[in-house]
């Protein structure tokens, strides 16, 4: 006779899968890809080292799904901007911005999901990620270029490309663990984050924007 697993088996064993991969996401963020040892995660989970390579065949595919999950959501945010009734030039705008803020939400984490040195296994996910935020920023530049608002001489997939490219290279620094400047927690602090996804924002467009339309930047 087969067994199979009851409803309430299933469901116990969904939440004990989530409760490990929030744990580990809760670790890299506090600490990077070093601090997400499989002896930590599991227990921060509250389950045995055995019961996570019973999810997770090893370290890197419990690495590589944290960096998944964490990075689709940054994709479906970067995608319902597209949707919205902006300019492709503003919409381009507030989706880099966007972007950079929330990283900067998370530093550890967002330089972890960027930049941190880190397995091969999860340095192919990363570029999954960077790839799926291009095609997102794509169809923004497709969008500009049919509206005369992007200049046409540069294919989308090469401007996407530059243009991701620039704002995770311009976010390496101030999300680096060695960068005490956005530390405070204050004010002046978010003053700065705003600032900074600004600029970011703004170097993006203006390598792709018509000169005639620079001025419609929302600053």
């Amino acid at each position: 006779m087969v067994y199979r697993k009851t409803k309430h088996v299933e469901e116990r064993l969904a939440d004990t899968r989530k409760r490990i991969l929030k744990s580990a996401r809760t670790l890299v963020s506090e600490g990077g890809w070093g601090e997400a040892q499989v002896s930590n995660v599991a227990a921060s989970a509250g389950v045995a080292i055995g019961s996570v390579y019973r999810y997770f065949p090893s370290k890197a595919d419990l690495f590589v799904e944290v960096l998944s999950s964490v990075s689709q959501r940054e994709v479906d945010v970067v995608a319902s901007i597209i949707q919205e009734q902006e300019s492709p030039v503003n919409r381009l705008q507030i989706a880099v911005a966007t972007f950079v803020k929330r990283a900067m939400r998370n530093r550890r984490l967002a330089y972890a999901m960027i930049a941190e040195p880190c397995d091969k296994e999860i340095d192919s996910a990363r570029l999954a990620y960077r790839h799926a935020i291009s095609m997102q920023i794509i169809e923004i530049v497709n969008q500009g270029q049919q509206t005369g608002d992007f200049r046409p001489d540069i294919s989308a997939d090469i401007a996407a490309t530059l243009i991701v490219g620039g704002f995770m290279e311009g976010l390496i620094g101030p999300l680096s663990p060695l960068n005490k400047d956005f530390s405070s927690g204050d004010e002046i602090e978010q003053a700065a984050i705003d600032d900074l996804a600004n600029q970011i924002a703004d170097a993006c467009c203006a390598a792709i924007v018509q000169n005639n339309k620079l001025s419609t930047i929302t600053p």
